[in-house]
């Protein structure tokens, strides 16, 4: 089959799409044959060697969380899946023909694979930072760098729980935010102000890194009610990383049952084949997504 793989850490250029052997399902895994897989920004920071410490990896390593696809191997001690079954889920070396899932739903009708392939480890990441940054119903979260994959997906949750949300984004992502149910503000000179401007900020998230943790800091009053999940210097602020993942099944669930009723939908802004494997990593490292870019198989 083939795969995405790297030998050593460093630039895109590291990614080649060799043939590799199949894997296969163990106990509590399925196997799938891959129809699309989700690009994450910590596939790109794996593939740079970031996380090394939290997380070890042998090389020559695969790449990718996330995926959707259609189930061709159970393991053993898995029930209430079939072969044939459409889902999506997460796992490992998912830039592939072939891709083994250790947490999956069944896809909601409707749900194309390449929409499918997006969801997993956003969903989950933005389920986990509201938890944790303590967020409750009539509070106002700030979220810096809201038009990506996660933050899509937190202004969608907040939303359906009675979150107000204040947005961070481009210019050109403005209108995408106000439709998430937004309030809506460009980053930049004077964004600091702007955001006291449209009223008082409970709790913020960080999700692009781009070196505003003091400000949210100062904006919230409290270090504690930050939570960043791309910028590791966090911690010397007071501010929680957040970066270990929580139940993926549940998270999964939920988002099942979020888009079954309509209140989640994160759009693919790009497709790329496994051969533009690079050219992903490079678009995802610049930001400025809006929505989600996946990879189809």
């Amino acid at each position: 089959m083939k795969r995405v793989s790297f030998a050593e850490f460093g630039g895109p250029d590291v990614l080649q799409l060799i043939d590799a052997e199949e894997p296969h399902a163990g106990p509590g895994q399925v196997r799938i044959a891959v129809r699309a897989a989700g690009v994450n920004p910590v596939d790109w920071r794996i593939r740079e060697g970031q996380f090394l410490k939290a997380h070890p990896i042998e090389l020559p390593s695969g790449v990718g969380l996330d995926a959707s696809g259609v189930v061709d191997e159970i393991g053993e001690g898995v029930e209430g899946i079939e072969v044939g079954d459409p889902v999506f889920g997460e796992g490992a070396s998912t830039y592939a023909e072939f891709a083994v899932l250790s947490a999956w739903a069944r896809m909601p009708e409707g749900l194309t694979f390449e929409e499918a392939a997006g969801y997993p480890s956003v969903v989950e990441t933005a389920l986990r930072i509201i938890r944790e940054v303590g967020v409750r119903p009539g509070q106002t979260l700030l979220v810096s760098g809201a038009s990506g994959g996660v933050g899509s997906a937190v202004l969608q949750v907040a939303r359906d729980r009675g979150i107000p949300v204040i947005g961070t984004g481009g210019a050109a992502n403005q209108d995408y935010l106000r439709s998430l149910g937004a309030v809506a503000t460009t980053y930049g000179d004077g964004w600091v102000e702007r955001v006291r401007r449209l009223g008082q900020v409970d709790a913020a998230l960080d999700l692009a890194g781009s070196g505003v943790i003091h400000e949210l800091v100062q904006l919230t009053g409290d270090p504690q009610k930050v939570i960043s999940i791309a910028d590791l210097a966090a911690p010397e602020l007071g501010v929680r990383f957040s970066g270990v993942a929580g139940s993926v099944p549940e998270a999964l669930a939920e988002a099942a049952d979020l888009i079954a009723r309509g209140k989640l939908h994160i759009p693919v802004e790009k497709s790329y084949t496994l051969a533009e494997a690079a050219a992903a990593h490079i678009d995802s490292r610049a930001g400025h997504t809006r929505g989600r870019r996946v990879i189809v198989v």
